[in-house]
């Protein structure tokens, strides 16, 4: 996947953030804003590009690259690719919705009919409001955008999105933190399977081809969809390089570890709300209340890394975030 064509926007970003005097400072990670994205590029090479425009259903990222350059997220529906599976078209690269938010489906854009627990799904959109911070660095750079969970019948909460993003030789990092405010009114996340925060590899990845593994030691989506992880990888062969992306649960989000809507075609997505659906037992029930005024937060890390969960310590990774508080 090395040979992705680089955007004319992308390419004008390079030149700005390589163009840059000898008596300047040239940040290391460079956010720049076009209209309705932001590039994030690191070391000058495209990283990945967040999309907030309203004639979307969400937010997304796309694509995610390897720091050798490897794209390791699918291009559908944000493109075509030959050969590639054309399956869930709400699945973009990576985002953050909710299948259920007050019996709204935030998860699955109306892009095809859906039933809910409750009959056909009425769908929800998350609606940009403002970039409240953009910020590059010598060390890491940092996104903050606000938006309004919007249904038919209005407004029924606000969202933050927050990330982080760093690099090295060897690994990117995407640090997310995600902030649901009961602003209208209290707040039901329901018990869905269909959430939460999600990425879609690139179809290389699939396990198999790919090795889907999680942090029990566990391997497969028979060994891992809907069961309680710390953290999730994928990693396999794509193109030249042998790569992995990882998403790490923080211990301090609401039922951590949480449990992972992670199948064998590609998409990882935590998930702490499915209880009823993940476990079979209809006497529990995974929903969670948000008080009116109150918040709930969630963070999680992004590590894509050059070879298998072993090779790129992953373990190791994960321990490293958990300790942050």
């Amino acid at each position: 996947m090395r040979s992705w064509r680089v955007p004319l926007r992308v390419l004008g970003a390079l030149a700005v953030v390589t163009g840059l005097s000898a008596n300047s400072t040239q940040e290391r990670v460079a956010l720049v804003r076009n209209g309705n994205q932001v590039d994030v590029l690191i070391d000058g090479h495209p990283f990945t590009t967040y999309y907030f425009d309203a004639a979307v259903a969400k937010p997304y990222f796309f694509p995610l690259r390897s720091a050798a350059g490897t794209v390791v997220t699918r291009g559908f529906p944000m493109t075509t690719i030959p050969g590639e599976d054309r399956d869930e078209p709400h699945q973009r690269a990576m985002y953050f919705a909710h299948g259920d938010i007050n019996g709204f489906d935030f998860w699955g854009e109306a892009a095809y009919p859906r039933w809910s627990d409750h009959g056909p799904a009425t769908f929800g959109r998350t609606v940009f409001r403002s970039l409240e911070e953009m910020r590059s660095g010598s060390g890491a750079g940092r996104l903050r955008a606000s938006f309004d969970l919007v249904t038919p019948a209005g407004v029924i909460a606000s969202e933050t999105q927050t990330f982080d993003f760093s690099g090295d030789d060897h690994s990117r990092t995407i640090d997310c933190e995600f902030a649901i405010h009961a602003s209208q009114g209290p707040i039901t996340m329901g018990d869905t399977k269909e959430g939460t925060f999600a990425i879609r590899v690139v179809k290389a990845l699939d396990s198999p081809p790919g090795r889907m593994v999680n942090a029990n030691g566990a391997s497969g989506e028979k060994g891992i969809w809907g069961k309680r992880a710390e953290w999730v990888d994928y990693s396999g062969h794509v193109a030249d390089e042998d790569v992995g992306i990882a998403v790490f649960d923080h211990p301090a989000n609401l039922r951590a570890p949480t449990y992972w809507h992670a199948r064998a075609y590609g998409l990882l997505a935590a998930n702490p709300f499915g209880v009823k659906q993940f476990t079979g037992d209809r006497r529990q029930d995974g929903k969670h209340l948000i008080p009116r005024g109150e918040t709930l937060v969630f963070r999680y890390r992004v590590f894509i890394h050059h070879g298998d969960s072993l090779q790129a310590q992953v373990a190791a990774a994960y321990r490293q975030f958990a300790a942050q508080k």
